[in-house]
């Protein structure tokens, strides 16, 4: 019964093989080996995208911080949600980067909206050389609250970007999750709508540890490269992360893992609406939900064995019927059985 992060799940065992399929031999060291190039090559082609640079990091915050660092100058300010990841949860790794340029937050949650995004930029380059220049807008698909940008809704922000001539960053850790949702195509959900970069991420659906960033101007390829060197990102024994990538393109893995995830969060959301005093944050779209339940029955549920993540107060103090507020997230592995038990005990109160 974890539903606390699809960050502590399990390895699937596709990815495994594949490591041990790499694990043989001598090769090219630092990303010059064969395997890398057919895996920066099979990434062009789900993103119908032949002419985009497609280079490999081990974390999202390296794949976030660097990709923002080639489309900002050290003068600019990113702009980003207030609960962006690059905000909230990446100790700053974008500022210091991007050469301590700052970050912009836009008001409002977790979906910025079109016209609070061009407030804020215009509100930029008010004050000469004194004050920040502006730089990249970045989303995040699924959202951190685990709603999904529509096409229209992207397509949206980015044409605010471009009114301003700036780019767009797609912060995609969960991008399965978000595109299964939506039903379209990974270059429908980026370039296709006008993200110019995205952090394309595996490790929350399944894989050990690997991210590609996407940048479809190849003109910035040596830039990002040197950035990564130069920030301790560079795999010497390249070959392992892009081992992953390929195992989890072929078949269509990296799909079939996001709609288990997706539809075990559908199960979970299913059965919660029959909870006394449950409620949703927002309608669940893919493999995050935010609700409340009474916290006595959070102490309930935790006491037997049950976890997740608790966002609006303190599970060991407070009445019993207060609504408390967690986080849940389903990963490739949650199994039917996990979701009926938590659930049964969640009826019997």
């Amino acid at each position: 019964m974890f539903f606390a992060s699809d960050n502590a799940g399990t390895v699937h065992p596709a990815i495994l093989d594949g490591l041990a399929r790499a694990n043989t031999g001598y090769v090219a060291s630092y990303g010059a080996d064969d395997l890398t190039a057919a895996a920066q090559a099979r990434v062009r082609e789900v993103f119908e995208a032949p002419e985009a640079m497609v280079h490999f990091v081990a974390t999202g915050t390296a794949a976030n911080s660097l990709a923002l660092a080639t489309l900002t100058q050290p003068w600019e300010t990113a702009f980003c949600s207030p609960v962006a990841h690059i905000h909230e949860d990446e100790c700053n790794a974008p500022e210091f980067y991007m050469g301590a340029a700052k970050l912009t937050l836009v008001p409002g949650s977790d979906k910025i909206a079109p016209e609070a995004l061009r407030t804020a930029i215009a509100a930029e380059e008010s004050r000469g050389v004194h004050g920040p220049q502006r730089g990249p807008v970045s989303i995040t698909n699924l959202t951190e609250k685990g709603r999904a940008y529509s096409l229209d809704e992207t397509r949206a922000l980015c044409d605010v970007a471009r009114d301003f001539g700036l780019k767009v960053h797609l912060d995609g850790s969960r991008f399965a999750n978000a595109m299964i949702a939506l039903g379209c195509t990974p270059a429908e959900m980026t370039w296709k709508a006008g993200v110019d970069a995205v952090s394309f991420g595996g490790t929350k659906n399944g894989c050990m540890g690997v991210e590609a960033v996407v940048i479809f101007d190849p003109a910035k390829s040596w830039e990002f490269e040197l950035r990564r060197k130069r920030g301790a990102h560079l795999f010497s024994k390249h070959r392992y992360l892009s081992a992953q990538m390929m195992a989890y393109l072929e078949d269509d893995l990296w799909l079939d893992l996001a709609r288990r995830s997706n539809a075990a969060m559908a199960r979970l959301a299913t059965g919660l609406r029959d909870i006394p005093g449950a409620r949703f944050l927002h309608e669940p779209e893919a493999n995050m939900l935010f609700a409340w339940l009474p916290r006595g029955l959070h102490r309930k549920l935790q006491a037997e064995g049950a976890r997740y993540a608790f966002y609006d107060g303190d599970l060991d103090s407070g009445p019993d019927e207060e609504p408390l507020m967690a986080r849940y997230v389903a990963d490739w592995a949650l199994t039917d059985a996990d979701i009926d038990r938590y659930l049964d005990l969640a009826r019997q109160g």
